[in-house]
């Protein structure tokens, strides 16, 4: 009996169950930050305040993916898991308190100096603000306020990477909900009554983050897993994630160029073209983050430990059991996504300071992010193969190639769009992104095949079909009920409401109905116990 069957492995029921719970909280998460949008959206609209906040917010967010979700959890989770399988328990909980100390110690400094250098890191992100018109000092008084968010989501990030590996995946999933409440309350009741409102915005954003920290210290007191930080430096656990996040840093700071660069450019375009891609960007991450991240987040400590326990079969079963729910949700997400771009944002967004311009911009580069939404799941759902394994050295090569395609053609887009008129030239920036996933999640898939890591199961030619049969009955379907020749920013609101509820829930309706006649079943997408080992 191989220790995938004596019990290493986890049951197929409990990943779909960990899959389900995790994306449920993050559904939670996803509403919420949607309704912090809307408020943002009619409060602000798409004006220079909101250029000027997305920018201060949008800095610690991807520094954090150096010290959160990206390099460090990539290379702490494998690790941490195997101290778990094969150390004992208090070799494992000093791992945690070294890593902690080391951790903090390097965030409270980069705190300080973001804080202190804020100007300069609004120069560097957005140069096009220094124009006169504002947008340049009240985004470095904002980064300010914002700037101690990395300190604490990235402390965040830790507590829910041990929370991650005991299995508790509803606390950090659930977590973010709280940054959208404190925003939507800072929103609408703090920022109206200061003389900038947006600092009333920035301000939020630094409440929220040590709100985040604070509800998950319980949780790790109950486990018995509440870190004592301590400076650890030397520790061999310590010195063994630094070695595997050495490559995953590199590949983020190329990344970090790439997103600092699509930023710079959308500076100098259209005031407005930050926030359009602000809005259009957090309306595709709405389905990649219920069901992309939280696939991933399921997904990557069962494989650590599968790994650690040399279960190759489950290994590759994991794998393709997740590619199978990535065409089968993934796909008719991306197309009705595409489909229904403006009426969606027309229903959500429209009205206040939320204009039929903004619609129409934001809706042209929510289209081309739609285009991308498979590749960008793919890329969530793979790296992880690859991280668990420890090996963090391949992904980032691809990465380096796939973002050094989006930089390239970001400028290509951006310049053919102003010169030929075909469209917005901000829709540019969003169809290089979309094209670079695409080319990433390739690289990443044919990798794992030829290492021999993952290897197909059969059926996937007929699923394949199957699955492009029902969602060429959903598009059909939707291209009838989203009204085209219709403008739906003159709708009333229960008018839009309804219709896009139609469209939603028809569309969805058609998916199924079309699924389940051409022999889609829900057994196909469970994991089978064959012999010793779990295969899809």
């Amino acid at each position: 009996m191989t220790a995938a069957h004596a019990g290493g492995s986890p049951e197929p029921a409990r990943l779909l169950r960990s899959m389900s719970m995790v994306g449920t909280m993050t559904l939670l998460s996803r509403i919420s930050g949607l309704i912090r949008d809307i408020a943002l959206s009619r409060l602000f609209g798409a004006g220079p305040a909101m250029d000027a906040f997305f920018v201060a917010f949008k800095i610690p967010n991807l520094l954090r993916r150096f010290f959160s979700e990206g390099a460090f959890a990539q290379a702490f989770v494998p690790v941490l898991a195997e101290y778990r399988v094969r150390h004992a328990p208090a070799e494992t909980r000093e791992l945690l308190d070294r890593v902690t100390g080391t951790l903090g110690l390097v965030l409270v400094l980069v705190t300080l100096l973001g804080v202190l250098g804020a100007p300069v890191w609004i120069m560097l992100f957005a140069p096009g603000f220094i124009d006169g018109d504002g947008r340049y000092e009240l985004a470095a008084d904002m980064l300010r306020f914002t700037f101690p968010y990395l300190l604490f989501i990235s402390l965040t990030g830790l507590a829910g990477a041990v929370l991650n590996t005991a299995r508790r995946f509803a606390v950090p999933a659930f977590t973010p909900v709280l940054l959208n409440l404190v925003l939507i309350a800072f929103a609408l009741w703090v920022a109206p009554a200061l003389p900038r409102p947006g600092m009333g915005l920035a301000a939020g954003v630094f409440v929220a983050g040590a709100v985040q920290l604070g509800f998950q210290i319980p949780f790790l007191v109950r486990l018995g897993m509440l870190p004592r930080p301590r400076w650890g430096w030397a520790h061999a656990g310590v010195q063994r994630i630094l070695r595997l996040m050495l490559p995953v840093l590199f590949g983020s700071s190329v990344a970090q160029i790439s997103i600092l660069f699509d930023t710079l450019i959308a500076s100098f375009l259209a005031v407005g073209s930050v926030s359009w891609l602000y809005y259009s960007d957090r309306l595709m991450e709405f389905p990649l983050g219920v069901f992309g991240i939280a696939l991933a987040t399921v997904i990557l400590p069962n494989l650590s430990e599968q790994h650690a326990r040399a279960s190759r079969e489950s290994y590759s079963a994991t794998i393709d059991w997740a590619l199978k729910l990535v065409v089968l949700i993934g796909l008719p997400a991306a197309l009705a996504l595409m489909l229904l771009a403006e009426p969606v944002l027309a229903t959500i967004f429209f009205g206040g300071a939320f204009t039929r311009v903004d619609v129409a911009m934001a809706a042209a580069s929510l289209m081309a992010y739609a285009l991308g939404l498979l590749g960008f799941i793919l890329v969530k759902v793979l790296a992880p193969a690859y991280y668990a394994r420890q090996d963090t050295r391949t992904p980032v090569r691809i990465g380096i190639r796939a973002l050094a395609l989006n930089m390239l053609l970001n400028v290509v887009f951006v310049l053919l769009l102003i010169r030929t008129g075909w469209g917005p030239p901000h829709v540019g920036l969003a169809l290089a992104t979309t094209l670079a996933a695409a080319a990433n999640a390739a690289m990443l898939l044919s990798g794992l095949r030829r290492e021999g890591v993952y290897r197909p199961a059969r059926g996937w030619p007929v699923l394949l079909i199957r699955v492009a049969a029902a969602n060429v009955a959903m598009a059909l379907f939707l291209l009838w009920a989203r009204r085209d020749g219709v403008d739906w920013t003159l709708l009333g609101s229960l008018e839009r409401i309804g219709s896009l509820g139609l469209c939603i829930g028809g569309g969805f309706g058609v998916y199924l109905v079309a699924g389940w006649l051409v022999g889609l079943r829900a057994g196909q997408f469970r994991v089978k116990r064959t012999g010793d080992t779990y295969n899809a």
